[in-house]
């Protein structure tokens, strides 16, 4: 008898248990403000040069962002140099006279719907891509791109590397830093940064090697990193302030072409 009265306890205190564990938990997952994007890119290579400014949607619609129209964008350097940028296209925005010049610390300027945002950048000084050659896959005949340069010694330098296969840009998060390789060659192999480009006979493959400083590499690599692999993943860290998602990118520009045989 002693034993049926303590399940009947037991299963009681249970039920009240899971009972008052119980809570309704409404997520609004469309209330999350827009937030704007910007992306801007200045060379040591000539111009023009762009601003892309779009703005994030709702977590229901389809990931597309909306172009913002209407922003004022200017970019300065510290050299004295100035321009206000002309919207070429809905929410693109282009120079038509400044010169991007190593060495040189760049402003953006962004302004829209009352709000301001600001980023900067310094543009380093150039690294020669010394050699480019074609690998073939240990796991099949695929083949891929990698390529060489040299470190420059006794500073802390930052890569971003781009992959075009017949002038398509290929999609990718390349960087990487002189951590521990300072001032010897580096290799980079766009095998290993997960790639899926596939090359064929007679694709013709050009790298650029952008030589960037810390901001602009801290947004890569922590877009790549949360691309699809991180179990919580977040914004990248921007360069820009006010909260705006996005970079702004000051780089010098070497590049190397090879042809698939």
């Amino acid at each position: 008898m002693k034993f049926y009265i303590s399940i009947a306890i037991t299963s009681i205190v249970l039920i009240i248990v899971f009972s008052s564990c119980q809570k309704v938990i409404n997520l609004d997952l469309n209330s999350a403000s827009p937030q704007i994007v910007i992306e801007g890119n200045v060379y040591d290579q000539s111009g023009p040069y762009t601003v892309k400014i779009s703005q994030t949607v709702n977590f229901d619609e389809s990931n597309v962002f909306h172009p913002v129209t209407g922003a004022t964008v200017e970019i300065n350097d510290d050299a004295g140099n100035s321009e206000v940028l002309t919207e070429s296209s809905s929410g693109t925005y282009c120079t038509s006279a400044l010169q991007g010049i190593y060495g040189r610390t760049y402003t953006l300027t962004v302004t829209s719907k009352g709000k301001t945002y600001i980023a900067s950048s310094t543009m380093p000084n150039p690294v020669n891509i010394d050699s480019i050659y074609l690998e073939k896959s240990m796991f099949g005949n695929e083949k891929f791109v990698s390529v060489n340069f040299n470190d420059p010694a006794n500073i802390n330098n930052y890569y971003r590397l781009v992959e075009f296969v017949n002038n398509e840009r290929q999609t990718g998060f390349n960087v990487t830093d002189d951590n521990l390789n300072q001032g010897e060659t580096i290799g980079y192999s766009f095998m290993t940064a997960g790639n899926d480009s596939k090359l064929g006979i007679g694709d013709t493959v050009i790298v650029w090697l952008e030589s960037i400083d810390k901001g602009v590499y801290e947004y890569f690599r922590t877009a790549g990193r949360d691309a699809g692999q991180s179990s919580s993943p977040s914004n990248p860290t921007s360069n820009i302030s006010n909260g705006a998602l996005g970079y702004f990118n000051a780089c010098s520009v070497r590049l190397k072409t090879i042809i698939v045989q």
